[in-house]
């Protein structure tokens, strides 16, 4: 019932934020279900329907997803603390940790542990943000003794990542840990540290109510 209920929120978020989405995942359901028909009706007549249903309810899904993930990336996009939202939807053994690091014009720096080793996500204004980086990399270097740490700055422009993007770069970075050892990474940086508040930013956490995050 839980689910239900999350996916019900999102839905009428994405009603407000995305007027187009009911048509396009109508179009997708209806396409899947001429799929599987189709399918359904090489194999046997008896396979018309079930393989209608599933594709048809898999292509909603799936178009449901896409448009939801698109309409929360430009809801916040621009909103301080929007990195780290998209951070923490990451599955798997990522440990996020916002704002290990901030200045007064409110450039971040996002701190992620996992299996590439540190990540640090800059967001604000780029040339601010890699000295911030640049920093915060010194600082973290003799504590992660050879462990990779990878800088990235959000935003849109050459050498930046744009938010929709995110994710994608930061799981394609290539693994250098065993899974065991990312939980004793993150453990080894915990002394150090220094996470602030988002001043006048967004929550984090609102973003991914529609579904849970796992590690």
């Amino acid at each position: 019932m839980e689910r239900f209920r999350n996916l019900a929120e999102v839905w009428r978020q994405l009603r407000t934020l995305d007027p187009k989405a009911a048509g396009w995942i109508i179009l997708a359901a209806a396409g899947g279900l001429a799929l599987g028909g189709g399918v359904g009706f090489l194999l046997s007549l008896w396979a018309i329907v079930p393989m209608a249903l599933l594709t048809g309810v898999l292509a909603a899904l799936i178009v449901f997803n896409i448009r939801a993930r698109r309409a929360m990336y430009g809801a916040i996009e621009g909103q301080l603390g929007a990195a780290a939202a998209v951070l923490q939807q990451m599955r798997g053994a990522w440990f996020v940790t916002p704002a290990v690091a901030m200045n007064g014009k409110q450039d971040l720096v996002h701190r992620v542990v996992g299996r590439p080793g540190v990540v640090l996500v800059g967001e604000g204004a780029a040339q601010r943000v890699k000295g911030l980086l640049a920093q915060e990399r010194k600082r973290l270097s003799r504590a992660v003794g050879d462990v990779p740490i990878h800088t990235l700055v959000v935003g849109d422009g050459e050498d930046l990542v744009p938010l929709a993007k995110l994710q994608a770069r930061v799981t394609k970075l290539p693994a250098k840990l065993r899974r065991k050892d990312v939980a004793k990474l993150e453990r080894r940086l915990k002394p150090l540290t220094r996470a602030l508040p988002i001043p006048g930013g967004i929550d984090p956490t609102a973003v991914r109510r529609g579904r849970p995050k796992s590690r």
